[in-house]
């Protein structure tokens, strides 16, 4: 018997919402979205078109004058009751969110209330956007800086954490006066649905918010739109290239959030539990499908055997299962292709020589049906094979040693993505010694990924993009700088 498909209270199925006016069917094609958990179809969904994103982005340019110019004590106030509703639908969103692409019951509990914060965070800087006082410079003149909104914002949003990457898009750009055009993601897009509609139940005025669902198709027409003035991309590296491409012919500026293959450095030092719960959460964390996951693992060598033994362990002990169950601790990969295709990435790496020591086969019995594949470890895996090199998107872990700190450094920093590492020690010189050689926009400390915080700029460096989410860094994103000269004579 195949697992059953989530409850949820109401299913939203928008193609777009144009302003205040909901589009139940648009002009791209249908799609038959697929619970991963049992790979049913839970609904089919008439997608959003060129003709959509021309709407939306209408709609968006109408609605932008008056909503830059309007207090920012009024865009916080708006800014928090969105944050008050999330907060009190965080239920309904975690239903949707498991619905929609398998997320834990345990995980997706958390995704609203963690979205609720970024709102509130920058509800706190929509007040505070200011610019340079004013200078003399050898001239009878006065010379200040503003700071202003780039105009409408096209935020194109990822299907392995939709919510959260809407909330970190979404809340800045706002904040800073931007209008926006969101995209939700047609292999996921209940979350961001729900979401464009608690915009207009806050009080949001029509336009500020628009929503167009649907797949490349849509995010192309975005790109290349005239009409939208600065694209924020959350996804992967190859589809960053084709939207940098169609950026080039409207010079249009684009933030990008990419992929990652971060690296976890575990000394003999460290707290060796703490670091075998850390290692494993590369492999558990969004089932695997997260782009700052730290999945290779490197251990000094004096550590290596005793720490490949009591991952495993753990590895094997990991409740996999119905993702609505509380206990479960790993859901689902998104689908049956992203399944087959981690799986034929495991079986390459063994024909690498990797080792293969926990997983590695899809799950059957109730869980047949749906995407189903064990924490999967694989040891001895060399620095420069592929699996140590590219992103898997899936519970699978690489682990390898190392002699010393060079070689440690050598290693993490040898591939072409910079967005995470993650250092395990109680040498507090070391922590910083290291942290500073880190070819990575986010290092952490005997952590694993806990510290995503609102504040907290996050961001890659090399292939794992550009530009920052979160923090003044983030606000800073979706705003331009204005010089006005006053002469005085």
């Amino acid at each position: 018997m195949a697992l059953p498909t989530p409850a949820v209270p109401r299913l939203p199925r928008l193609a777009a919402l144009v302003g205040d006016v909901p589009l139940a069917g648009g002009s791209g094609p249908e799609h038959r979205h697929v619970y991963p958990g049992n790979g049913r179809v839970t609904a089919v969904l008439s997608l959003a078109g060129a003709a959509e994103v021309d709407a939306a982005v209408a709609a968006a340019r109408r609605a932008l004058p008056a909503w830059r110019q309007l207090g920012g004590h009024r865009r916080r106030a708006l800014l928090l009751a969105l944050a008050d509703r999330l907060a009190a639908q965080a239920a309904e969103l975690a239903a949707l969110s498991t619905l929609e692409n398998g997320a834990t019951a345990a995980a997706a509990a958390h995704l609203a209330p963690v979205a609720a914060e970024r709102f509130r965070y920058y509800a706190g800087f929509a007040d505070k956007v200011d610019g340079r006082l004013p200078q003399v410079w050898q001239a009878d003149a006065l010379d200040y800086v503003e700071r202003v909104p780039y105009g409408v914002v096209g935020a194109i949003i990822p299907w392995n954490g939709p919510l959260f990457a809407a909330a970190m898009v979404l809340a800045p750009a706002l904040a800073a006066g931007n209008t926006v055009v969101l995209k939700a993601p047609e292999i996921a897009p209940y979350t961001v649905m729900r979401l464009a509609e608690l915009c207009l139940e806050a009080g949001f005025p029509p336009g500020v918010v628009n929503l167009v669902t649907g797949g490349a198709e849509v995010g192309e027409a975005m790109v290349a739109h005239e009409g939208i003035d600065k694209i924020q991309f959350v996804g992967s590296g190859a589809t960053a290239r084709k939207v940098l491409a169609t950026a080039a012919a409207t010079l249009k500026p684009c933030g990008l959030e990419l992929g990652g293959k971060s690296a976890v450095l575990v000394f003999a030092d460290a707290d060796f539990e703490r670091a075998v719960r850390a290692g494993l959460a590369g492999a558990v964390s969004a089932n695997g499908q997260g782009c700052v996951n730290g999945t290779r693992i490197l251990v000094e060598r004096a550590l290596y055997e005793r720490y490949l033994e009591a991952l495993t362990a753990a590895a094997r002990a990991v409740p996999v299962g119905d993702p609505c169950d509380p206990a479960t601790a790993l859901g689902p990969v998104i689908s049956e292709a992203a399944l087959a295709r981690i799986l034929g990435i495991v079986e390459r790496a063994q024909g690498e020589e990797a080792r293969l020591v926990a997983g590695g086969c899809r799950l059957g019995g109730e869980l047949a049906e749906g995407f189903f594949l064990p924490v999967t470890v694989l040891a001895d895996v060399a620095p420069e094979s592929r699996l140590a090199q590219e992103e898997v998107f899936g519970p699978v872990l690489a682990v390898l040693p190392f002699a010393d700190e060079e070689e440690a450094v050598a290693i993490a920093n040898g591939t072409d993505y910079g967005l995470g590492a993650y250092i395990h020690t109680r040498d507090l010189a070391r922590a910083h010694r290291l942290a500073s050689r880190m070819e990575a926009g986010m290092v952490q400390v005997n952590a694993a990924g806990e510290g995503m915080q609102p504040f907290a700029p996050f961001g890659g460096m090399k292939k794992s993009g550009f530009g920052r989410l979160g923090g003044a860094e983030g606000l800073a994103e979706f705003l331009q700088t204005r010089n006005v000269w006053v002469g005085l004579h």
